[in-house]
C-alpha cells in the first residue's frame, strides 16, 4: 500500500535537534584551521539541510532522478528503468582496497553497494547488483548505521556506489549519521548518468565526485547501455558541474583525497569507447590538471559476448595508444596506476619487438 510524500519524509528525516561535532578530523592542525570538514556539515550549521532532502524525496513522486526520466511513483510501490523501491537497498558495506590510491589509504575506502542501477551497461562486471538487484532494503536509519561503522573501523571516507536512484536515501542517512558523529567525505561514485538538475541537488553535500565517462559516441552509448544514447552530452554536462562545485582532486596530509573532482575512463576494445575524444574533451572542457584514471581492467562479462567488438580483452597497442592521447593532449594528473600500466606494457612491448 502506497503513502504520501509528506507521511515518507515525515517518517525518514529526523527533526532538528542538538548537534554534536567531533572536533578529530582526518586532518593536520593546519588543515583543520582551514575548514577540512565535510560540506554537509556546513550545510547542515546553515539550516538548509532538511529542506534539500525534503526536494530530493519530493522527486520519488514523479521519479525524474536520473536521464531517463522514468516519471513513476516510487512512494506507492511503482517501479521505473532502475526497478528500484522507495526504501534502498544494500548489497555490502566494507572496505575496499581496490580504489584510487588517494581515497584507499592505508584503512580503506568505506564502499556502500547499492542495488540496482540507472544504466545497465551490457557489460557491467557487477550485473548481479546492478540488473538482477540482489541485496537487502534497509531504512534510511540502518544506511546511516553502516556509514558510523566504516568510519569506526577507520575507513577515510564513505564510497556511495551507484547512487543515483537512491540519491534522497543518501541525503537523509548522512544527516541522520551527521547527528551522531560522521565526520567523513562522501564520495560519489557514479556512471556519471546524472542530470545536470539532480546533480546541482548536491551542491554542498558532496565532498568528492567519482563519475565514469564511458562512451563519447551517442551510437556507441545506445548500442551498449541500453538505450542510452544521450550518454555522452548528459554526462558531459554533469561532470562540468560536478567540477564548479568541488574543484581540483586535494588530498590531506596523510595523502588522502578530501576534495574534488577524480574521473575514470575505461578503455575498451576497438576504440568503442572513445578514449581520444574523451581524453581531448576533458583537455577543452576542463583543467588539464584535473585528475583522470585511464583504466586497462575490462574484461568480457554478462552479455558482453553477444557483442562482437567487445568480447575480447583489450592489447597492449591499444592501452599505450590511449596514454599517448593523453600526453598528445595535456593531461597532467593522470592515475599513478595508469602510468604504472603504461610502463609495464612498453616494457613488455620491447620485450616482444
Amino acid at each position: 500500500m502506497g503513502i504520501t510524500r509528506r507521511d515518507f519524509v515525515k517518517s525518514s528525516i529526523i527533526v532538528a535537534g542538538s548537534l554534536f561535532f567531533p572536533h578529530r578530523l582526518l586532518c593536520s592542525a593546519k588543515e583543520t584551521a582551514q575548514k577540512c570538514y565535510p560540506a554537509y556539515r556546513k550545510l547542515e550549521q546553515e539550516g538548509k539541510f532538511a529542506s534539500r532532502i525534503e526536494e530530493a524525496y519530493s522527486i520519488f513522486e514523479e521519479c525524474r532522478l536520473c536521464p531517463r526520466q522514468c516519471g513513476v511513483n516510487r512512494l506507492m510501490g511503482e517501479q521505473g528503468f532502475c526497478r528500484a523501491a522507495a526504501k534502498v537497498t544494500v548489497y555490502s558495506s566494507h572496505p575496499h582496497f581496490g580504489e584510487e590510491i588517494s581515497l584507499t589509504g592505508r584503512k580503506g575506502s568505506g564502499t556502500i553497494f547499492f542495488s540496482n542501477c540507472n544504466l545497465r551497461c551490457v557489460f557491467c562486471q557487477n550485473w548481479p547488483i546492478a540488473h538482477k538487484g540482489y541485496g537487502d532494503e534497509v531504512p534510511d536509519e540502518d544506511l546511516a548505521g553502516m556509514m558510523l561503522h566504516l568510519q569506526k573501523i577507520g575507513c577515510h571516507n564513505i564510497n556511495l556506489v551507484t547512487p543515483t536512484h537512491v540519491m534522497p536515501n543518501i541525503l537523509n542517512a548522512t544527516r541522520i549519521a551527521l547527528k551522531k558523529g560522521l565526520r567523513l567525505p562522501l564520495v560519489y561514485n557514479t556512471s556519471g548518468y546524472e542530470r545536470f538538475e539532480i546533480v546541482k541537488l548536491l551542491d554542498g553535500i558532496v565532498d568528492i565526485y567519482l563519475p565514469d565517462m564511458k562512451f563519447m559516441d551517442a551510437d556507441h552509448a545506445n548500442k551498449y547501455l541500453d538505450g542510452a544514447s544521450d550518454y555522452p552530452a548528459v554526462a558531459g554536462k554533469a561532470i562540468m558541474e560536478m567540477h564548479q562545485q568541488v574543484g581540483a582532486h586535494t588530498v590531506g596530509s596523510q595523502g588522502i583525497a578530501t576534495r574534488g573532482l577524480m574521473i575514470r575512463h575505461l578503455v575498451m576494445p576497438n576504440r568503442v569507447s572513445g578514449t581520444e575524444k574523451f581524453v581531448r574533451w576533458v583537455a577543452g572542457n576542463l583543467p588539464k590538471s584535473t585528475y583522470v584514471n585511464i583504466m586497462h581492467q575490462y574484461r568480457v562479462e554478462y552479455k558482453a559476448f553477444e557483442y562482437p567488438k567487445i568480447w575480447r580483452r583489450i592489447t597492449v597497442q591499444e592501452y599505450l595508444e590511449t596514454m599517448r592521447w593523453a600526453d598528445e593532449y595535456g593531461l597532467t594528473n593522470l592515475d599513478p596506476r595508469s602510468q604504472d600500466m603504461r610502463e609495464l606494457y612498453e616494457k613488455s612491448e620491447g620485450e616482444t619487438s
